[in-house]
């Protein structure tokens, strides 16, 4: 595990590591103290406040996370992509938007790109990309 270092000098001019990571607090960790402070000082609305805010904290480091209705949409139109697409036939970007009827209305380049890129070499590798002087061409892999 690699921790941010910083070197002190004391005032002997003797160099001394210290280590950050050790006195760094959670925001878990802290609203737990705050809770423990007024929980001993009998505030229940507090302690109330303080076991929501760490119930929020944990809810959102949990990573269970549904896909929101744009990344939905975009699952939709990279499998109606595949599906328009031909074997053995090169596309570019703007052939691709003028004659696929599968795109919404609002479908741009750099959105189409992106998609493209997902679907690519860095993503799933259904779609191969070749580059022509300075053009990308596009076709199933």
């Amino acid at each position: 595990m690699c921790y941010n270092k910083h070197v002190i000098k004391g005032h002997d001019q003797r160099e001394k590591e210290v280590d950050t990571m050790a006195e760094k607090m959670t925001i878990k960790q802290g609203f737990e103290k705050a809770r423990a402070l007024y929980e001993q000082m009998g505030d229940a609305e507090m302690v109330a406040f303080f076991d929501k805010r760490i119930e929020q904290t944990v809810k959102k480091s949990s990573g269970e996370k549904k896909p929101t209705a744009r990344q939905k949409e975009n699952d939709v139109i990279k499998h109606d992509l595949l599906n328009c697409m031909e074997v053995d036939t090169v596309y570019t970007i703007a052939d691709m938007l003028t004659k696929f009827d599968c795109f919404p209305a609002d479908m741009t380049p750099q959105r189409l790109s992106a998609l493209l890129s997902q679907l690519g070499a860095k993503g799933t590798g259904e779609v191969k990309r070749t580059e022509e002087k300075g053009r990308a061409y596009f076709s199933l892999a």
